[in-house]
């Protein structure tokens, strides 16, 4: 794995990624922008139609599909035993273990692995990236839900709250048109195709912009933990987990690489909400962003041979 090969695997495909969210990011300190208001256009429209898109238009097998979601819920569950393990082995604050957790369960499989796959694989690995970014979102909103409240929501309500999550919708209408080979009409086609070229660049600008809200923690055994788990232990257990549900070619890059994201932006929204260790989570949040490349320039080199 020669050093021109990485710089230039760097270059083509993450740079473009790190630049324009870094864009998002001086937006964000020179101006007061309402990410929250952005998050909720890309989660209630963008992001819906981004996956709608992909699993219409590449028609993917239910098969494939059963094996990608059952290959991600068992990755997060792998990650979170190992979080779970090593955090009361050293002792963490309750409040803080949960920080940890929730940070190292659920990657950025959005608006940062979604265009990663994209640019380092193309459009045959997006779709099961796709499909790992919807099934990522449904355990975030309920068992991710579930873990920040410490016990303080029950099953019915995370339930209840899962019906609040459109991208749900867009998978499930997507199936039936699948099975049905209904033709959608031209003018609704071409204005999901907008909307889902459009959804990759906003995430990664709201990435940016997210980032620029960072609060430093005095938690470095928490900041640690996580940022190592979900950068070095993630990729291995991905890699290793790979070869029982036999994934190969595009769907083991697709799986691989949204496992090994650095934490999703969104558990800042949850530890705000549940009265976790906000900056300890915005913190993770950013360095591991800030380091991801490190470890996702040679595993991309290391998928593509």
């Amino acid at each position: 794995m020669s050093l021109p090969l990485l710089a230039s695997t760097f270059a083509n495909n993450l740079l473009p990624i790190l630049l324009l969210s870094g864009a998002g990011f001086i937006l964000g300190k020179l101006f007061s922008v309402d990410s929250r208001t952005i998050g909720r256009i890309v989660f209630y429209i963008f992001a819906p139609m981004l996956v709608f898109d992909l699993l219409v238009q590449n028609d993917l097998k239910l098969e494939e599909a059963v094996t990608v979601m059952a290959f991600t819920g068992t990755l997060i569950l792998i990650m979170g035993i190992i979080t779970l393990i090593i955090g009361l082995g050293l002792k963490l604050e309750r409040r803080i273990l949960m920080s940890v957790l929730i940070t190292t369960m659920f990657g950025n499989t959005g608006n940062y692995g979604l265009p990663v796959v994209s640019f380092a694989f193309g459009e045959e690995a997006l779709k099961y990236a796709g499909l790992y970014f919807v099934t990522t979102s449904v355990l975030f909103n309920t068992v991710g839900i579930l873990i920040a409240s410490l016990g303080h929501m029950n099953f019915r309500e995370a339930m209840v709250g899962l019906l609040k999550v459109p991208i749900v919708y867009g998978v499930t209408l997507a199936a039936i048109i699948n099975i049905l080979n209904i033709e959608i009409p031209a003018p609704l086609a071409r204005t999901i195709d907008l909307a889902a070229s459009g959804s990759i660049p906003l995430m990664i600008v709201l990435l940016g912009i997210e980032l620029a809200r960072v609060q430093w923690s005095n938690s470095l055994r928490g900041v640690g933990l996580s940022v190592s788990l979900r950068l070095l232990a993630a990729p291995l257990v991905a890699l290793l987990l790979s070869l029982p549900f036999g994934l190969q070619g595009e769907v083991r890059q697709a799986g691989v690489i949204q496992a090994s994201m650095p934490a999703a932006v969104n558990t800042t929204i949850l530890a705000a909400e549940y009265q976790l260790d906000s900056s300890l989570v915005t913190a993770i949040v950013f360095i591991g962003t800030l380091l991801s490349p490190l470890t996702l320039t040679p595993l991309i080199v290391l998928l593509g041979r």
